[in-house]
């Protein structure tokens, strides 16, 4: 039953990913069936074998504490839409059901290798289709679904910077691979095209949140293999993936993604209009600073606070910290920083455990692609895309 549950978890990501990370409703509909049927299988089986048992993870507890304060918010009138905030909090649910099982299913070094391998193959699928979807793009996600306008997709994602945040996570566990265990030739040679395709499309993209991100992502695991002696074999893997990924980048042609660079300039009307909702959202939070708005209330609350009116809707702010900030207010806030501080000392922990040893490059990986996130959060929103 184990091995069906590991399978629907990569089998509900993959869907996510595939249909714009769960944005839309109906795919966020069947994600959290998906999750609860997963759950039902877990303890049916639980049942089955007369035996309950639930690993200890330190990062329950700051993730329950805040779907709790926005249940609360939500059944309490904290909330300037209650139906919004419950409909958000069952997403937060479902994710939380899915990373659950997650910690409860991949347990051995086996599993968690395979799943590794799971997300660098399925990553390297996904900016396979991205790099081609590029250049034959007719105007229509998958040459067939329209799109919203203005929208600047790239493979699965309406928005290009969702494509990058979901490179940053895949690439980093094949970076990881590559310099914490040894491979025999033949292996390292497919784990590194499988890695550098990701990063060559990454770049492709344009995103420049992502690209720094990923950036930040090599160089987390940088410092955290210097903590061990690495071998020749793996420095030489590593700077090879890097010349392949440069070479596939240039060959597909970086000359718009510097261009998006430079667009970063003091007058750069992007760089304006971030920094406007930025300052808007932090003035939702200061007009509400203990309990905020309410979970997924920013598309609401947004128009009156917004001081550069462009015609366009805000769903999200473009940076995670600040609409955690608006929505939830101080008691969110504090929720998520503890969360984040506990992620790098238990998986800094981890690392030095003695089942760490033996699972090094996964939780190397791990700590990689949530510190690429986590940066690019500020800048985007990809912390509300599955």
């Amino acid at each position: 039953m184990m091995k069906v549950i590991r399978i629907g978890i990569c089998a509900l990501l993959a869907f996510a990913v595939l249909t714009d990370g769960g944005m839309p409703v109906w795919s966020t509909a069947l994600l959290e069936i998906g999750a609860a049927i997963l759950l039902l299988a877990w303890g049916a089986d639980a049942f089955r074998q007369r035996r309950l048992e639930v690993h200890r993870n330190w990062l329950y507890l700051p993730v329950l504490g805040l779907i709790a304060f926005c249940l609360a918010q939500k059944l309490f009138g904290l909330s300037v839409y209650p139906y919004v905030t419950e409909i958000e909090l069952l997403k937060w649910i479902a994710y939380f059901v899915l990373a659950f099982l997650a910690v409860e299913t991949f347990r051995t070094t086996t599993q968690l290798k395979a799943f590794s391998i799971f997300l660098v193959s399925f990553g390297f699928l996904v900016a396979l289709f991205a790099i081609a979807q590029h250049y034959a793009f007719d105007g229509k996600l998958y040459w067939f679904v329209p799109l919203p306008q203005p929208s600047v997709p790239f493979g699965p994602f309406v928005d290009r910077d969702h494509f990058a945040g979901f490179m940053e996570l895949t690439a980093s566990f094949g970076i990881a691979m590559l310099i914490q265990t040894t491979w025999r030739g033949e292996i390292v040679a497919l784990l590194a095209l499988l890695t550098a395709m990701p990063i060559a499309a990454l770049v492709l993209s344009g995103s420049r949140g992502g690209i720094v991100g990923f950036v930040v992502a090599v160089l987390v695991l940088i410092f955290l293999s210097r903590r061990r002696n690495i071998g020749v074999r793996q420095v030489v893997a590593f700077a090879s993936l890097l010349i392949l990924a440069g070479a596939l980048a240039l060959w597909f042609g970086v000359s718009a993604t510097v261009q998006r660079f430079e667009q970063l300039a003091p007058n750069s009307i992007s760089r304006d209009q971030r920094l406007s909702m930025d300052r808007d959202t932090w003035r939702i939070f200061l007009r509400h600073p203990w309990t905020g708005t309410g979970l997924g209330t920013l598309e609401t609350v947004f128009p009156r606070y917004e001081t550069d009116y462009d015609g366009r809707v805000v769903d999200h702010a473009h940076n995670d910290y600040l609409e955690l900030a608006a929505e939830t207010g101080a008691i969110g806030s504090i929720f998520g920083l503890v969360f984040i501080v506990l992620l790098f000392q238990q998986g800094l922990a981890n690392l030095s455990s003695r089942e760490g040893r033996s699972n090094r490059a996964f939780y190397t990986g791990v700590l990689a692609a949530c510190s690429a996130l986590l940066v690019h959060s500020f800048v985007d929103f990809n912390l509300h895309v599955t």
